[in-house]
């Protein structure tokens, strides 16, 4: 089908525009035996660009103290910070990353969900292909879930979130039979689940819900709103069982 990058028809014109975006597909293709450094340097040559852009990149990403070391001596999340600092380092208007926090623990992962989240917020278009559904969820503010080929759901993140299952309220309390007793005698349908009542609600309508049981002498210990995760929105949207994985 036809795709169009910044007004472009990539089919035949996309020389006119790939000089505005940066990606990385996988795992980055970087020089083991020189440094992280000196492959920004080589990379920057094609493209005009000098040693205190470099600089100024390997900053940003993190790399500054060690963008002399041999890449060899990275570890994989080191190698993920070059790769990003290569699709950085000509300043594009489109970013397209695939699992850019592969390998990082979780403060590189916080790092990086910072970084791509102030690019955006500098008016680039970042694209981040991720299992890491949670990071997607805290990162993005528009999310696509693709199964098969096909695209299933697509908008903000807060829309697709809402598309799998309503969003009710969450009620933990010592007697969780009674207070379901007392819901349903106040017209509100309740069900146990697990340690809590799962309300037919929207979280706007919690004091309904506090002032039925409070009447009655129940006090909650627990009132949340009971919202999907991307990940369950996931499965229940492609058909997919946990132990097959995701993208």
């Amino acid at each position: 089908g036809p795709c169009r990058l910044l007004g472009t028809d990539v089919r035949g014109e996309l020389h006119r525009v790939v000089g505005r975006v940066g990606a990385i597909v996988e795992t980055p293709a970087l020089f083991p035996t020189m440094s992280g450094r000196r492959n920004l340097e080589l990379l920057g040559r094609l493209e005009g660009i000098g040693p205190r852009r470099v600089t100024a990149t390997l900053e940003r990403v993190g790399l500054a103290e060690r963008a002399d070391d041999l890449v060899k001596r990275y570890s994989l999340g080191m190698r993920q910070r070059l790769g990003l600092a290569a699709a950085l380092l000509k300043d594009p208007e489109v970013l397209i990353l695939d699992e850019p926090a592969n390998g990082l623990d979780p403060a590189g992962i916080k790092e990086v969900r910072e970084l791509l989240r102030g690019l955006g917020g500098e008016g680039r278009t970042v694209f981040v292909s991720s299992h890491l559904l949670s990071e997607v969820r805290q990162t993005c503010d528009q999310v696509a879930i693709l199964a098969r080929g096909r695209c299933v759901a697509a908008g903000p993140v807060a829309q697709v979130l809402s598309s799998a299952r309503g969003v009710g309220l969450l009620v933990r309390l010592g007697d969780l039979e009674r207070g379901r007793a007392v819901l349903a005698a106040a017209g509100i349908q309740a069900a146990p689940d697990g340690e809590v009542l799962r309300v037919a609600l929207p979280p706007e309508e919690a004091a309904t819900v506090t002032k039925a049981l409070a009447a009655e002498g129940l006090y909650l210990t627990e009132l949340r709103a009971d919202e999907a995760d991307l990940e369950t929105v996931f499965l229940e949207l492609t058909g997919e069982h946990p132990m097959e994985g995701a993208r």
